[in-house]
């Protein structure tokens, strides 16, 4: 299984980005897909998850801004990020907790890192 992230730019403050993470290989079913960012100097943290089921989770910082989707016939999970702000640079990156076959165990997948530039 590996994770392809995409979309990463540099912004304007208040502009919009749209982060695309593609999954490929072999999956029987997602348990939950997320993005997290790192900035300089900083810990790692999520930003946003989605279940199997729909439910989602979004960081203080980023609720009304950011949307999580996804799209199971593409595989892909998405975030779309308004209203962004310079304490949103940061890398971003993509993770899924899969389960590859029916009598496998879930596993985590980290995709690599997209970067977010916001600056005026």
């Amino acid at each position: 299984v590996q994770l392809q992230a995409s979309g990463g730019g540099s912004v304007q403050p208040g502009g919009s980005l749209r982060l695309s993470c593609a999954v490929s290989g072999t999956i029987f079913r997602f348990n939950a897909m997320g993005w997290y960012r790192q900035a300089p100097g900083k810990q790692r943290e999520l930003v946003a998850s989605l279940t199997g089921v729909g439910n989602t989770y979004y960081a203080d910082s980023v609720k009304g801004r950011f949307t999580i989707s996804g799209d199971n016939a593409k595989n892909t999970v998405y975030l779309q990020m308004n209203s962004l702000k310079p304490e949103d640079t940061a890398v971003y990156y993509c993770d899924a907790d899969i389960r590859t076959k029916f009598t496998a165990p879930i596993a985590h997948y980290w995709g690599q890192g997209t970067l977010v530039t916001v600056s005026s």
